[in-house]
């Protein structure tokens, strides 16, 4: 029988910013209350599937790194090895950052704020696009997730919703118009097993 590994994607868990419904991007608050809460559970979920990880990548924002040592402290895995890259952060929405979502629409419109918050290829001013956001998180999956995968390690990434999405869409195959669609919930485990070729056997989302 061909074992197949575990990839499992996570949201990190509510921020302080999330809360106040603020744009958050490359700026850095912390986990709320609730959001540390949300890790919790998310890994009492991992652990009622028996699903524990070899090596774990995170971004370098405090968001995600703290839903990370939250979940690996309660699956008592603290000793394997952690990545923390730039590749994963979360997308930069330039002059949205720390803009309340409503003020937002009011100082621009909402149709404007909702085009550069769905579409694929439009940035906020002196931010990213998702487009921009794929080009960095895709090579490193590539370079150094999928060769993990391949090597027979579970592995665990500790996100942020668009860089998630990016990683989404060529699991998946999604097209920029179906990915631009796909909402990802705080602290809610995504669980792909992958095929000796690097596809996608199945998904499930606990």
């Amino acid at each position: 029988m061909i074992k197949k590994q575990f990839l499992v994607l996570l949201r990190h868990g509510q921020s302080t910013w999330n809360a106040k419904n603020l744009f958050t991007g490359w700026k850095n608050p912390d986990l709320s209350p609730y959001g540390q809460e949300e890790a919790r559970l998310a890994a009492q979920k991992l652990q009622k599937r028996d699903l524990s990880f070899d090596i774990a990548y995170t971004s370098r924002l405090t968001r995600a790194r703290h839903t990370l040592s939250i979940i690996l402290e309660e699956q008592e895995r603290t000793h394997i090895p952690i990545v923390e890259t730039e590749a994963l952060n979360e997308r930069n929405y330039g002059q949205l950052s720390g803009v309340n979502k409503k003020e937002a629409e009011l100082k621009w419109g909402e149709n404007q704020v909702q085009l550069w918050r769905r579409s694929y290829e439009k940035p906020p001013p002196g931010g990213e696009s998702l487009k921009d956001t794929a080009a960095r998180v895709l090579p490193f999956y590539i370079r150094h997730i999928m060769p993990e995968l391949l090597s027979g390690r579970n592995v665990l990434v500790v996100a942020h919703g668009n860089s998630l999405r990016a990683l989404i869409m060529v699991l998946e195959g999604f097209d920029p118009q179906q990915i631009t669609q796909l909402e990802i919930n705080t602290a809610v485990p995504i669980i792909y097993r992958i095929n000796p070729d690097s596809t996608v056997d199945s998904k499930e989302i606990l």
